[in-house]
């Protein structure tokens, strides 16, 4: 099955410093002209897959300059350079940062990213997460996270019985750590293999789509069946860096620092049988045009639509009795 797969505002806090810079747009000399027609995504992700073919096929060491050719030539290609130009940085600046991405990679157990043609669709399917959110601003730190209002605290949903998915927060100590990892031992399949929510927080919209899915998932499976599990939500842009440097794939800009995006658990739910389910329900969503999705192996990443914000709102408000 072929799976297809934000421009920081300002706020208060430290600088944290992007892959490269972003491209500043000059303001409009017409005011009154039409917008631009959106970027097809359907021809978007049609055109990375073909890239992707091709980018296997040059998957040895020694074709590491043929590979950079071939990414520079499929870039410019309209259907991946007007969504890319869509994007903060501009089409040369998501060019330059893909490339450096390339010329650093490497594989390691951490990482979703298992080779570089792995790499290379992460990138390019989360560009639509950042050209969708681009003028949406990003939580520079971890206290913007822990304190802003647009935020809602998992925990005090869940005690309430108010959410339809799970998840686990990381351990805090090195008491809880040690917990986590005899729990593992003793009962390694018992939950996802997974660091668990560093912020158990998350926007409004956000906890309603994951209801809607998890509702929809239940529904489908049968008697016994966990319920969907989430693995990261909202990440400030310095844990975003600290992801990078300890090997993760964690791109920037991200849709993640946004508060958009989401990743939930598949590989996991292989041996009840119904990761295929789960794949089929998220890939439907993204045709009807509600969400973005990513295949990053173990997890699959999501990122709301703008133009499902209002819809999920009214459904959290509804939802919630607020």
């Amino acid at each position: 099955m072929r799976v297809p797969s934000r421009s920081p505002g300002q706020q208060p806090g430290p600088t944290v410093s992007s892959a490269t810079p972003a491209r500043r747009r000059p303001p409009s000399a017409l005011p009154h002209r039409a917008p631009a027609a959106a970027p097809d995504l359907d021809a978007y992700r049609a055109a990375v897959a073909d890239l992707l073919v091709e980018v296997g096929a040059l998957a040895g060491a020694a074709s590491t300059a043929a590979r950079q050719v071939l990414v520079d030539q499929r870039l410019r290609e309209p259907a991946i350079a007007a969504v890319l130009d869509d994007t903060p940085q501009g089409l040369i600046g998501a060019r330059e940062t893909l490339l450096l991405e390339m010329a650093r990679y490497q594989p390691n157990e951490r990482s979703s990213a298992a080779d570089l043609t792995a790499l290379i669709r992460i990138y390019l399917l989360s560009r639509v997460d950042v050209m969708w959110w681009r003028d949406e601003p990003t939580f520079l730190t971890d206290e913007q996270v822990n304190g802003s209002p647009e935020l809602v605290d998992l925990e005090w949903l869940r005690r309430r019985d108010l959410l339809r998915f799970r998840y686990q927060e990381q351990p805090a100590t090195l008491l809880g750590r040690g917990v986590r990892a005899a729990r593992r031992r003793l009962l390694p399949a018992a939950t996802p293999r997974t660091a668990g929510l560093l912020f158990r927080r998350a926007r409004r919209e956000v906890v309603a789509l994951l209801n809607d899915v998890g509702r929809e998932f239940a529904a489908r499976t049968p008697a016994g069946t966990p319920p969907l599990w989430v693995n990261s939500l909202v990440r400030s842009a310095e844990h975003q860096h600290r992801l990078r440097r300890l090997g993760y794939a964690a791109m920037v800009p991200s849709g993640h620092c946004l508060g958009w995006a989401v990743d939930v658990e598949m590989a996991w739910f292989d041996r009840f049988g119904v990761r295929d389910t789960l794949a089929e329900l998220l890939l439907a969503r993204q045709r009807a045009g509600e969400v973005n999705v990513v295949d990053e192996g173990q997890a699959w990443h999501l990122c709301l639509a703008p133009a499902a914000r209002r819809r999920l709102r009214r459904a959290y408000e509804a939802e919630m009795a607020v």
